[in-house]
């Protein structure tokens, strides 16, 4: 059985992760109290194991605020059951959720006259520290609109039940700041730019001339060869230890040429029957 838990801040997409799940063909619950978590996985999970062998519940701060500690309970019953069970936790910068939240002009579930937007948010954030500290997968949606969140839940976890780890390359400009969920992070702001290259500036990795020009620079295949002997090595022993997500970022300035050049890359490399590879470039979109 695969239950996965989304809590995450309010704005983040905790919602759309909830509808791309159930088109995969999870059961879906929203908002399910902490308290009733037990009862749902003795009571109904355990006798229906046909109609609930994928769940997917989400739990966030409507829950009462002296409930959620109780999660850590929950979570020690889920491992006793033997429950294939991953918590996901999804955030974004608080600029984002402010100009979501005004965009929409949706109400914070916990603001009032007293508490403003911004003050809800770090209230939100210190509430949910029971839970974000079990999460196993972290989802930024800072730069992520809708359809490229689906997608990349849809290559998440679709394609868990056939392959063992999903990896993520994800392209970035420094300039625009460090991914949140990254858990690898490698710097190729020094290689050769195509940005110098009036005719290369405008285009990005992607294009034919700038994929030439940066595969004819030796520093750029020994930069390649470093962070895929470093991963080669390392990526199973991250699955032997029961990691099933590993994000990779490759950073350059502004996040157009090198990085998306190299990201692109590695994924070519390192797709395999027992590798789900994700690729997200963050600034092309």
């Amino acid at each position: 059985m695969k239950l996965l838990i989304i809590s995450g801040l309010s704005g983040s997409g905790k919602s759309i992760a909830l509808e791309t799940l159930e088109d995969c063909g999870y059961f879906c619950i929203d908002n399910l109290p902490v308290t009733l978590l037990e009862d749902f996985i003795n009571r109904v999970m355990l006798e229906d194991s046909k109609t609930y062998a994928k769940t997917a519940i989400s739990i966030d701060s409507r829950n009462q605020l002296e409930k959620l500690p109780y999660f850590s309970d929950s979570m020690n019953l889920i491992r006793s059951k033997k429950i294939d069970c991953e918590v996901v936790f999804m955030q974004a910068e608080e600029s984002t959720l402010l100009k979501r939240y005004s965009e929409t002009r949706r109400k914070h579930p916990l603001t009032d006259f007293n508490v403003p937007l911004s003050e809800a948010l770090k209230i939100e954030k210190e509430m949910l520290a029971p839970i974000s500290r079990y999460a196993s997968v972290v989802i930024d949606t800072s730069r992520t609109h809708y359809h490229q969140l689906r997608e990349l839940i849809r290559e998440q976890f679709h394609e868990r039940d056939i392959k063992h780890i999903s990896l993520q390359f994800q392209s970035f400009g420094y300039k625009h700041g460090i991914p949140l969920d990254a858990d690898f992070i490698f710097d190729a702001r020094s290689l050769p730019n195509p940005h110098w290259v009036p005719e290369l500036r405008p285009k990005t990795g992607k294009d034919q001339d700038v994929v030439e020009f940066l595969k004819a620079q030796p520093l750029v295949a020994e930069f390649f060869q470093d962070v895929s002997h470093f991963l080669e090595r390392w990526i199973p022993r991250f699955e032997a230890e029961g990691r099933s997500y590993l994000t990779v970022g490759i950073g350059c300035t502004g996040g157009q040429h090198r990085s998306v050049y190299l990201v692109d890359a590695l994924a070519r490399k390192f797709r395999s029957p027992v590798l789900n590879v994700i690729v997200r470039h963050r600034e092309l979109h």
